[in-house]
């Protein structure tokens, strides 16, 4: 692992001299792609020189503890440090995700129980939000389709990044674990008697494509426009502005309804469905990957039910990780670290344990 990371230093180091020449940043594309690099390696480099420090501090600590045993007791805290930058180092050199720094389009779709779970769609929209808010990242509402009680049928929202990130802290690397089926227990605001229901909402996340990451052809598309529609008054457009995008090798449908014009509608469907395209291409791949890369692909199974939201004890669920916590009102309201972190912590913990058995 070692003879890797000394590998990496020299890497480091070579891009930060090539950074610092200003002829390099005349080609902009390269100078990001070099930069992107140099912000992956500055963590390995940081937590690398300082595991060596604390070989050192231990050795020292081991000398003075020959004429003075009080310093046992700082050896051992050093060899226990350590041990903690061993680990670190272990997870910093697991291969990261190549979509981590970018960003993505979430998409909430109601599913089973009518209005209840319009309107809970609603909830994970504005929880969304809200932590987009919190972390300083820009929302964009592509298309909507709204419930007659205030919820959403579906809705799509674009979420970015505001500049540069670090490393692990991009929007698909946070929020790609949102992507299941949400599951919610509590008196729908439509139960007269008080009855505790159960309902769900479905959430899609894929990373935001760039026209040449897809190629589409225009004769694999079949572009339908339609007279868009909504709970009612000036939310119906009066006119066939909405678009339907359909692409027609993979059957993969993208729709847009919430702009007035139909060129915009159109641009912003085409958005929805290269991120699509992309996704779809990617989850291909990772079909013909090895075992050991479906294993885990699989500790992040999208097509399972992920989470439970119980209103009545104003408790979380994370089914994937075991994450629970009763601060319900407080994860609706945006505060969703301690959630993504869980998983987070299990998907590179069973990298890890990959990594290892190869």
């Amino acid at each position: 692992m070692f003879e890797a990371v000394e590998e990496l230093l020299v890497e480091h180091a070579d891009l930060e001299k090539r950074l610092a020449d200003p002829s390099v940043h005349a080609d902009q594309a390269n100078a990001r792609k070099l930069a992107k690099r140099y912000a992956e390696l500055t963590p390995i480099t940081r937590t690398y020189r300082a595991w060596k420090q604390t070989g050192e501090d231990i050795e020292a600590a081991r000398e003075l503890a020959a004429e003075d045993p009080e310093f046992l007791a700082e050896a051992k805290t050093a060899e226990a440090r350590r041990e903690e930058l061993t680990e670190e180092l272990r997870l910093l050199l697991v291969p990261r995700d190549p979509n981590d720094d970018k960003d993505i389009i979430l998409e909430v779709k109601a599913g089973e129980g009518g209005e209840e779970s319009a309107l809970f769609a609603g909830d994970l929209l504005r929880m969304y939000l809200r932590f987009a808010e919190r972390v300083g990242w820009k929302t964009e509402i592509i298309d909507a389709n709204e419930s007659d009680l205030g919820g959403y049928k579906d809705v799509s929202v674009a979420v970015k990044t505001r500049g540069s990130t670090e490393p692990g802290q991009g929007v698909w690397a946070r929020l790609k674990y949102e992507g299941g089926v949400h599951r919610v227990q509590r008196v729908p605001a439509t139960e007269s008697q008080g009855r505790i229901h159960t309902s769900a909402a479905g959430v899609l996340v894929t990373p935001e494509a760039e026209e040449v990451e897809v190629e589409i052809h225009a004769n694999d598309l079949r572009i339908d426009v339609y007279r868009s529609s909504g709970p009612g008054g000036q939310s119906v457009n009066t006119t066939d502005s909405a678009v339907r995008i359909t692409h027609l090798p993979t059957g993969i449908v993208a729709s847009c309804q919430n702009e007035k014009s139909q060129l915009q509608n159109k641009e912003q469907a085409m958005r929805i469905l290269r991120s699509r395209l992309l996704a779809a291409a990617q989850e291909e791949a990772e079909r013909e990957a090895s075992d050991a890369r479906r294993s885990q692909v699989r500790t992040v199974d999208r097509s399972e039910r992920i989470r439970t939201y119980n209103f009545p004890e104003n408790r979380i669920s994370d089914h994937r990780t075991g994450f629970k916590s009763y601060n319900l009102d407080q994860v609706l309201d945006g505060d969703l670290n301690a959630v993504i972190q869980s998983c987070v912590d299990a998907d590179a913990a069973a990298k890890l344990a990959a990594a290892q058995e190869n």
